[in-house]
This record gives C-alpha cells, structure tokens and sequence, in this order.
C-alpha cells in the first residue's frame, strides 16, 4: 500500500507512512516460496538489455556510455541545463529505465517528518510520476546519508529494487511504485546501518536479486561477517549465502560486477575483509580471491577482457605502513591470488570511493584527494595526472572518450584524454554549494547530476539520440559435462510459524556453477524439528516454543544446508536457565553470554570484549507483529576510572521498531531513529538509577488513530509495579509493524539480562 501516483502523493502521504506496507509484506509467506513455487532457474546468462542506465555504472556495469553527441560542457544559468529539481537532492547516482528517472532521496528533510523516500520522475521533464516513502528506524545513519546505495532496475521485468539507509529492501513496480514486496535485512537477518552509512547497492543477475552487507545472524552466522545474498528476484526467498571472512573492521559498498573468467559467469567485488573475490554467481562458490587489505574495500571494480583494475585507500596486506594502492591482475584463474600473480600495483594511491574507467589503453582513476591518474593499462605505468579538486566521491563516466566528473565541492568537469595529460573540454562550478557524492548517469541523451542540493538534467536542446550498440557479450562456455558438482537447498533461510510448509528445491549445479536440473530425489535430513513430505515440503514443528532448524540435502557425497527460524504466536518467556541464548534470536548470541548472575540463577550477560559489539540489538521474532509489550530485568554493573567517576551501561529493549533504554547517563528514552532523535521522534526524561541492582523494564506499543502509543515503566525489580506509566511519547508518523528485541551498550560496563517476556496487548 505504499505506491503514491502523483495525482495522490500529498494527500495520502501521511496514509503511506502509516500503513508501511503492512498488508502488502503479510502477504508473502515472509518470502519463503520460490517464484512459481518450484519454478526452475534460469541458466542461460543475462538477456541482452536495453542501453538505459538501469544500474549506477551503467548498462556494460564499468561507467561506458554508448551514446554520441552529448553536451561537452553546462552551467547553472541554462547553457545546456534542461532541468533542476530540488525536490530531487541526494547523494544516490540516478537510475533511468522506460524513460523513467528512479532515485533515492531525503522526504521533508529537517522537519519532525523526515523519512526515506525512492521517487519515479519524467526523465524528460522532471515532473514526479510516483513517490514511495518509508520511516528510517534502529540505525545510527544520520538523514544525510539518505542515498548511499543506488537502485538498480530490471529491464526485463520493468521493477525496480532498492536497499535504504535502515537496511529494509524493496522490489518495486516500475511504472506504480506499487511495493511487490519488502524485507527488513536489519531484524530478518542481521545487516548493520552504522553511522557511516555503506549500504550496499543491490545488483540483478538472471532470476536474482544480489544484496549484501555485514550481517550478525543466528547460530552458524552470529559472528558478524560481511555476507552475501542472492534472493529470487520475484518474491524475495533466498537462494544461497555466502561468508566472508569474520569480524570484519568496515562495512563497505563495492557493487558486484558480472562477467566472464576463462569460459565461466563470475561476480567480483570488493568485501568488508580486505579481499577481492570473484564468486559463482549462480551458486556462491569462491573461483578466486586477492586479500589486498586488512580493511574494507569500496571500489567497484573494473574488469576489461578478463583483467580485474581496482584499488583502495586503507593499508596494505602486503605492506601495512603504506595506505592505498592501484593493482591489476588477471582474473582467468583460481584459488588465492598472491602479490607475485599481480600484474603491477601502485602502492600510496589512496582510492577508496571512485571507481575506475577505461578509454584505449589506459585506466583512469580519481584519487581521494580529487587527483585523477591515467593509467597504462598493460604496464601500471602513470601516464596522465590532473588535479580537478579536494575531495572525490563519484566515479567518472565515459561517453565517445570524454570523461564527465563531479569532484564533491562542485567542479564539474569534461576531460578529454591526451597523449600525456587531458584537455579540459568543459568546466563549471555549482553556485549553489551543493556537494557531489554520486555519479552522471547518461540516457537518451542526457546527462544526470546528482547533489545534495539538486538533481541536474542536462543536454542539448534539440536532442538527437545517437548510440552505438551494446557490445556483445564474453559468452559463457557452457560444459557438456553434466556431472554433479554442487548442490544447493532452497529458499536457504526461512521464517516460518509453527506447523507452516514450505516448498524447497535442491537445485544441482557443474563445477562451473552451471544449472543442471532439480533434485526432487534428494535425501533431506532435518536437525531441530518437523518433517519433509516425498515432493520436498517441509512442514514446521506445531509444539515449538521457538527453534531454529538445519535441513541438510544430500545427493552422493556432496551436501547442502538450508536453515529455518520457527517462531510461535506470542506469548514468549525466556528465563535462560538452560544456560543458552535462544537459537533462533538475530544478532544475539555472539555479544550475548549465558552467564551466572551476581545475585544468583542463570541468565546472559552483554560482553563488553566484543570489538565493534559492544552497543548492539537482537532480534527476538517476526518483523511483522504489532501491538505487544515486551519485558526484561536488567542489571548494569559499573566501570571506575582513574578519576572520580564512574561509567554505567545503557540498557533496553524494542518493541515495533521503537527502542526503550534506560541511559548510563542517568536518564530514560524511548526512541526510533538513533541520529534524528529529538527532530525526527524521541521522548526523553530524567532517571536515577544505580548499578548493581536489578530493574524491570517494562515497554508497550499500540497502533491507534494513525498513531504509533508507546508507553514504557521502569521499576526495582521485586517492588511493586507502579500503576502509571514512568514514560510515553506518540509517534505522528509511526513504526506499525516490527520485531521484539534488546538493545544495549556495555562499552563502558557490562551488563545482565534476564526473564525476558513478550506479550500481545488486549484487544
């Protein structure tokens, strides 16, 4: 319910905040079926697409526009400025398909109203066709990072996916913006919104749909690691998910790139580990990986005829007392790539945000510092170097040679590459102080500039669309062998209810990760609960007070493992003295301890060892529930310095998207979204508490009147429960749906937990 057709956009704007795509989200089975039920994948590689601008570097993914003719330069007063749309301002690079402009941007920006919105203006004239808003909740992103993952469209379906600031996920009808459906990744799954925002952009492949970021899942995949995900792109039911390596020290936003290395379809992009990986795109098996930092890799990457161009801005692996370098190497190949298979690198060249093009032979980058550097290809030799600026976020596009660059103070540029340098065929400077953070995308035409001030359209005025066209593809070798090398079980994670069935699939792949055919034979065991029927049903355990199951196919010796969450209707009561944290709770288990409390009993206490876990949230259930009250006891213990003070721990717990904590710094709040507190929704109270001493917290939500009620009471535990309410606030523009779970912050001083109830209120 959350498309708004211009006609309608400002009068039910307030309805779609409110109704945040409740119905349409229940009904999808929490995206457990494939599309078509048991529809068989694709197999045969992309279809060849339209030259449109459908994903941020453009339709060959590497930044090369295929049109002639455009504008060698613009400016502000209208030499070749069709339009400028304020309404439009943000950080995202543009998206264009089926004449249709498609970005992310701020709604009502510094107002109490401000959200997340993905608008659908007219590409030739700017005028909005439809604008789908949502709330930003439980993420520390300030609203001006609004923006940092791109959309990316589908031609052949005409859809349109995006990944907000908040990590919800949306496929979107193109032509409506009617919401198909959505998936919160932070409560389904764990992915992180840290202040710095890097959300990644998602990417279309086949029947599927890319994501990825650093996740804190439940049991096998508690620790945080940055994971990928390929998800059918239809309903959303994941397919496969794949780890990089552990406790990672960044989030990042390197998008996928696919290809072909010696003969076989590969996705390559830049992890939160340090490491450059090219994965089977169909299946997630690792062909290679170039471990070219300890620290998070942002640059998309740049392959051309199967060499790999990418750098970064953090210290080497090679050589840790150096930051940043250029690298290329040959990506036909297997295994782990070492620096002796390089095929030259740069060490000192700090590239952490733009990504590379290439023109003849030369790969031209732009340095953080807003340097760009003509590379030789082959050599690794610096052939060409200019200064354009300070500060570089966007990558540069290329259209018939010419480079077109924004550098972020608001120089924008057309280079024109020479023999040992570049001429400067355009050059112009924003007045209106607008920083660049994305990059020009180029359809029918035109050139679109994104600032945080304006959206820009520019070309001639009498436009004539002249392009060349699309290059064919490196074709995919299929093999003639059809021996079984892999198999995969999907969906590969589900959210089920008690007694609910899901259809699985065992999809059998070659050892070049091509689709063979489906398994409907495959032995299926299950660990945790419930039965698989002879046509590959799997049915949840009905008696369950919440578990988390493996089912794990087999065909021969090779094996597969699909999980499952089953979650019953409320209420819940967990008291811990089993000494676990509940299998099935995101984000929980890793910085949660079971532990013997202080004052005796069992319960869990939030570890203050963690690196980068010590202030987090759990997840206890659906992300679709409503109108309930959740409790816990709490206990902080303190932390003395060397000076007359003492430190205390935050502690809380959430309810419908909105967090309840009781504040080391002596006070009570109850909150959505972290960085826009008191402007966006927070209530907030003076609260003396002590360390050492148990407190119930007690937090209720309720949908009334187009209003999110949020009520919370704190007391001694073991005292009477006060009859009034210790806090509440009213959210004008609520959260409706959303998952129990605990928040806390142990950097200071660890803290317990225990007796944790969820209820649902009476009606």
């Amino acid at each position: 319910m959350m498309f708004v057709p211009l006609q309608t956009a400002r009068r039910l704007r307030q309805f779609c905040i409110r109704s945040y795509v409740f119905l349409a989200s229940l009904s999808l089975s929490s995206g457990v079926l494939l599309a078509d039920d048991a529809k068989e994948p694709s197999s045969t590689g992309n279809k060849e697409k339209s030259a449109d601008w459908y994903q941020w570097r453009g339709p060959t993914q590497n930044g090369q526009s295929l049109e002639k003719g455009l504008p060698d330069s613009f400016n502000v007063e209208g030499e070749n400025l069709i339009w400028r749309k304020e309404a439009f301002a943000t950080r995202a690079t543009p998206i264009v398909m089926n004449g249709r402009l498609y970005t992310i941007c701020r709604s009502e920006p510094e107002t109490t109203k401000e959200a997340e919105k993905t608008v659908c203006v007219n590409a030739e004239t700017g005028e909005l066709i439809w604008e789908s808003i949502h709330n930003i909740f439980l993420s520390d992103a300030p609203s001006e990072r609004i923006g940092w993952a791109s959309l990316v469209g589908d031609p052949e379906t005409d859809k349109v996916y995006m990944l907000g600031l908040g990590c919800v996920l949306q496929c979107l009808e193109g032509k409506t913006g009617k919401i198909l459906w959505e998936k919160s990744m932070l409560e389904e799954y764990g992915m992180l919104s840290t202040y710095g925002g890097r959300t990644n952009f998602p990417a279309v492949y086949e029947d599927m749909l890319i994501v990825s970021g650093v996740m804190t899942g439940w049991d096998q995949t508690a620790v945080p690691a940055h994971r990928i995900m390929a998800m059918d792109k239809s309903t959303g039911a994941p397919i496969w998910l794949m780890s990089t390596r552990p406790r990672p020290e960044d989030t990042t936003y390197s998008t996928p790139v696919f290809t072909v290395l010696n003969g076989q379809a590969a996705m390559v992009f830049g992890a939160a580990d340090g490491a450059v990986y090219a994965l089977q795109p169909r299946t997630g098996k690792v062909i290679w990986k170039y471990q070219a930092s300890p620290r998070g890799i942002n640059v998309t990457p740049l392959v051309d005829n199967g060499i790999v161009f990418c750098g970064h801005g953090e210290q080497n692996e090679a050589d840790r007392t150096i930051l940043g370098s250029i690298f290329a190497f040959d990506g036909n190949t297997t295994g782990d790539i070492t620096e002796d298979k390089l095929l030259w690198k740069i060490p000192g060249k700090t590239i952490s945000r733009s990504s590379p093009v290439k023109i003849g032979e030369r790969v031209f980058f732009a340095d953080d510092g807003g340097t760009m550097f003509g590379i030789n290809a082959k050599t690794g030799a610096v052939e060409a170097e200019k200064k354009l600026g300070r500060i570089m976020f966007g990558s540069p596009v290329v259209s018939e040679g010419k480079i077109y660059i924004g550098e972020n103070t608001g120089k924008i540029y057309t280079l024109k590459p020479t023999e040992s340098g570049f001429d400067v065929l355009g050059q112009t400077r924003l007045n209106d102080g607008g920083e660049v953070f994305g990059s020009f995308s180029i359809a029918n035409g035109r050139l679109y500039l994104p600032t945080n001030k304006a959206l820009f359209c520019i070309g001639k005025k009498e436009i004539k669309v002249d392009a060349d066209p699309l290059p064919k593809q490196v074709s995919e070798t299929f093999s003639s062998d059809k021996t079984i090398a892999h198999i995969q079980v999907c969906p590969v994670e589900m959210l089920l209810s008690p007694g609910q069935k899901a259809k699985l699939q065992v999809r059998a792949y070659n050892a070049a990760g091509q689709y063979l055919r489906l398994l409907p034979d495959a032995a299926i065991a299950i660990d945790g609960g419930g039965s698989v029927s002879d046509d590959l049903v799997y049915t949840a355990p009905s008696d369950t007070v919440g578990t988390g199951v493996l089912l794990t196919a087999a065909s021969g010796d090779l094996k597969s493992i699909a999980r499952a969450r089953v979650i019953p209707s409320m209420p819940w009561n967990y008291d811990f003295e089993d000494k676990k944290v509940p299998l099935f709770w995101i984000g929980a288990a890793y910085r949660h301890q079971p532990f013997e409390l202080p004052t005796g009993g069992n319960g869990l206490v939030k570890i203050s060892t963690i690196p980068k876990g010590t202030r987090s949230q759990a997840f206890l259930g659906k992300p679709r529930v409503h109108d309930y009250t959740v409790q816990a006891e709490v206990y902080g213990t303190d932390k003395k310095n060397k000076v007359p003070t003492t430190k205390l721990p935050d502690m809380g717990v959430v309810n419908q998207r909105y967090t309840l904590s009781l504040e080391g710094s002596q006070k009570l709040q109850i909150r959505s979204w972290v960085s826009l507190q008191e402007q966006r929704f927070a209530k907030t109270i003076p609260f003396e508490w002590q360390a050492n001493t148990w407190y119930t917290l007690k937090f209720s939500s309720e949908n009334k009147d187009g209003k999110a009620i949020l009520r919370g009471k704190v007391w001694k535990t073991g005292e009477a429960e006060p009859e009034t309410w210790t806090i509440e606030g009213e959210d004008l523009l609520p959260n409706t749906i959303g998952s129990p779970g605990l928040f806390g912050n142990s950097t200071d001083a660890e803290f317990y937990v225990d007796n944790v109830t969820v209820t649902a209120n009476s009606k």
